[in-house]
């Protein structure tokens, strides 16, 4: 009894995993607001009515993709705001890590830049949801920092957010340039590295040095 359980439910984790990556393909030429479910189970090979065993509806899906797609990335974030060394190696291993990872899951990354801004309310929330836990994961780095120690909340979340928002749009920059052309991704490497020193410098001179405010 406990071995057919097992098969059944590693079947239901292929096809729950099959019906993800489907839709993620899907999604590399559309919106997923004019993602059909019939698409996504046609692309499986799996009748309408096996896709409610995994998800209540395609925007249950595209949470679900959130929490795959931004979720993994916790582990990165913390690699980049404890990275030691010069302003310059801390600036090169960040980008470093982001172009890698744009690399290794270039469908995710286009994934959540469209739908960031997209039609369906619940993926937007998950994504903001997900981008606010990596906002609070680098504020928390950042108060330990001498450049920033002693900043009050309210700044330390402001400067949080801009190097959130800075990976968002350096990780769109690597997913545009295309890989054939080494220049591109040169001059993307460099916008951001140059992006990454006004903030630090913003950072260093803010408040006279960094001392209170907000909060």
């Amino acid at each position: 009894m406990s071995h057919t359980l097992g098969v059944r439910q590693a079947q239901k984790q292929k096809t729950r995993r099959a019906l993800l990556d489907a839709a993620l393909e899907l999604l590399e030429e559309k919106s997923l607001s004019s993602l059909g479910l019939r698409e996504v189970t046609r692309a499986v090979g799996v009748a309408p009515t096996a896709f409610y065993r995994h998800f209540r509806s395609i925007e249950d899906l595209g949470v679900a993709l959130v929490e795959e797609a931004l979720g993994s990335l916790h582990p990165m974030i913390r690699t980049i705001v404890s990275t030691t060394g010069d302003g310059e190696e801390r600036i090169a291993r960040a980008i470093g890590l982001i172009a890698g990872h744009v690399e290794a899951h270039p469908a995710h990354v286009r994934f959540i830049a469209r739908e960031r801004h997209g039609g369906v309310q619940s993926v937007r929330e998950a994504i903001r949801g997900q981008l606010a836990l990596f906002t609070a994961e680098v504020g928390e780095a950042l108060a330990e920092d001498p450049v920033s120690a002693g900043w009050g909340e309210e700044d330390l979340t402001m400067l949080a957010q801009l190097y959130v928002d800075q990976m968002l749009v350096t990780a769109s920059a690597f997913l545009e340039a295309p890989a054939s052309e080494a220049g591109a991704r040169e001059r993307a490497f460099r916008m951001a590295a140059r992006r990454m020193r006004l903030i630090g410098i913003g950072r260093a001179h803010w408040l006279g040095g960094g001392a209170g405010g907000g909060g």
